[in-house]
């Protein structure tokens, strides 16, 4: 990638500019300062040329108020001006015919889709088999960077796979102009303008081109889906040629991908979780998001699906999850499950790496079916849900219509509260039944 090729016309407008207001500002030769002996003159930040008209008045706006601030704070006023002027409005983001567009997370598959679907999906045949080509490809790249940061490669096969389809698909955005979509819809304008600060360090630095930050629709870049400010602390360039190409260097992707999960807590040799059997007369409440000792579910009476023993030290803490409820599959999630959502929160997001990492290895995962019978609530059902529990003094959290832990946990509460059994916290219509008829 070439270093920026717009520098210097436009140092040369900005310096006349810093120039005529640093004469103007400044007292003559002999005289003293407004402010007394010794104080130097304020100095005027230099005016930006004029951004062509992007055919949205917000978002014009917002551009201005924007780049000046981000001068005031110290950004170079060359990579602002680079970084903003081409900016447009989005329909994803910005659409006059439907208004405000839903780029929420509610409408991401991880968080939309019962689970089964989502794994079906994400969790292919085909990207197995890719991946597992990919890893006898690259086998030298491998063993350098597992030796270097300590993470599997079958996990880093498994995000690679999940945030590109292996580097086939790295997005078709404009990370820049994304981020300042995402600013001017509001949602999320704080995390998108910190992201856009974080952009334009990366271009003061040189280390990247202006046209060459292509992303996604949320502003993450390269074959691994480094959002910028990601990409500003660990994004390395382990192949040795000068650049942190996460574009076009799966070395280069990898690693930093790696050392992300390095320094979000991966531990090396421990599993991500590892499916289990459950006696029938179980405390389903147990499933409630806490750490135990490995020792300690084996005291209660958790083995192994495949009939073996434990791989992992019985001091090993995990917590156990159902992610369907008491009659699905049955899983112990050890720390570097919690690792893996440093790339995306979502448990169903987090469970499909950890499934497509033992996939690659040659493993088969979930044994136990899914209990796809099961009448799941739409989101407005788990708003009416979460707010009947808050009513009732179990607090679910936010009434967003998302059953993340904090309803299922509120859900579990009240079942164990009202000796409903399972009490394993599943949002099903019975459990909302269940619920209403408390009220």
């Amino acid at each position: 990638m070439s270093q920026l090729i717009s520098r210097r016309p436009l140092y040369g407008l900005l310096a006349g500019a810093a120039l005529m207001t640093a004469c103007a500002a400044s007292p003559q030769s002999g005289e003293r300062s407004a402010g007394g002996s010794g104080a130097s003159a304020p100095v005027t930040v230099p005016s930006l040329p004029p951004f062509e008209a992007s055919g949205n008045a917000s978002m014009d706006a917002w551009r201005e108020d924007f780049a000046n601030r981000a001068i005031a704070n110290g950004r170079d006023p060359v990579v602002v001006y680079e970084t903003l002027s081409s900016i447009s409005p989005l329909d994803l983001y910005l659409s006059e015919d439907v208004g405000v567009a839903n780029t929420g997370i509610e409408d991401q598959a991880e968080f939309a889709k019962p689970i089964w679907d989502y794994v079906e999906s994400a969790v292919t045949e085909g990207r197995k088999t890719r991946g597992a080509e990919r890893l006898a490809e690259l086998t030298t790249t491998f063993d350098q960077i597992e030796a270097e940061y300590g993470v599997s490669r079958e996990t880093l096969i498994a995000i690679w796979a999940m945030e590109t389809n292996l580097g086939s698909y790295i997005g078709n955005f404009d990370a820049a102009n994304t981020l300042a979509n995402m600013a001017v819809e509001g949602r999320r304008r704080t995390l998108a303008e910190n992201e856009l600060t974080a952009l334009m360090k990366i271009l003061e630095r040189g280390e990247v081109d202006r046209d060459d930050l292509v992303s996604g629709w949320a502003g993450a870049m390269g074959q691994t889906q480094f959002m910028p400010s990601t990409f500003l602390s660990y994004a390395v360039d382990f192949d040795g040629d000068g650049e942190k190409d996460l574009w076009n260097s799966a070395p280069d992707a990898l690693a930093s991908a790696a050392n992300y999960l390095k320094a979000s807590g991966y531990q090396k040799g421990l599993p991500w979780g590892i499916e289990v059997i459950a006696p029938a007369d179980f405390d389903w409440s147990l499933a409630d998001g806490e750490d135990r000792r490995l020792s300690t579910w084996a005291s209660y009476g958790l083995t192994p699906m495949t009939g073996s023993g434990f791989e992992a030290p019985q001091t090993a803490y995990a917590e156990f999850w159902l992610p369907t409820g008491a009659t699905g599959p049955k899983y112990l999630l050890f720390r570097n499950f919690d690792v893996y959502k440093a790339y995306n929160r979502s448990d169903s997001y987090a469970f499909a790496v950890g499934l497509l990492s033992d996939g690659v290895a040659g493993q088969i995962g979930p044994v136990a079916v899914w209990p796809t019978d099961l009448e799941l609530l739409t989101r407005r059902d788990i708003m009416v849900l979460q707010d009947n529990l808050n009513q009732l003094g179990f607090d679910a959290g936010a009434v967003d219509g998302i059953a993340g832990r904090g309803t299922k946990g509120a859900l579990r509460r009240f079942q164990k509260a009202n000796n409903i059994d399972p009490a394993d916290g599943y949002p099903t219509t019975n459990a909302l039944q269940q619920v209403l008829s408390a009220r």
